[in-house]
């Protein structure tokens, strides 16, 4: 599957921010930086915001997931040396979750930036205003 337009350009302000800055600092570090860049190309997200889990139609808890882009795409980031399967497995119980179509797991760890683009294959389109998420 093709990226879109936004993802295209949530990981070119990815892309900048790591271009800038490297490898080697903390999460937090990139998570602002991309906020800012997010910002200065007009993309409306929101930082750290609070989502219910549900099972069965039962809240569960919650998670907070790191960005939440244009109220489509669970931004996920990471700052490790290389992304393992439990970095991938956990984006996609995101997505799944807060009922996402789309999601992006990026690494700013490694030399170069690492992402990954997830399909939400149980996506509710007809269901899906978020507001229960």
């Amino acid at each position: 599957m093709i990226k879109d337009e936004l993802t295209y350009n949530v990981i070119g302000c990815a892309i900048k921010v790591h271009n800038t800055l490297g490898n080697g600092f903390q999460e937090v570090i990139y998570q602002r930086c991309l906020a800012i860049e997010l910002e200065r190309i007009g993309i409306q997200f929101e930082r750290e915001k609070e989502q219910k889990i549900f099972y069965d139609g039962i809240d569960v808890g919650t998670r907070r997931a790191d960005f939440i882009v244009e109220n489509r795409v669970v931004v996920e980031l990471k700052a490790l040396i290389n992304l393992e399967a439990v970095h991938l497995a956990q984006a996609k119980n995101y997505v799944v979750a807060y009922d996402f179509p789309l999601g992006l797991l990026i690494n700013f760890g490694s030399q170069s930036l690492q992402y990954k683009l997830i399909f939400n294959p149980k996506y509710n389109q007809t269901n899906s205003d978020n507001s229960k998420v």
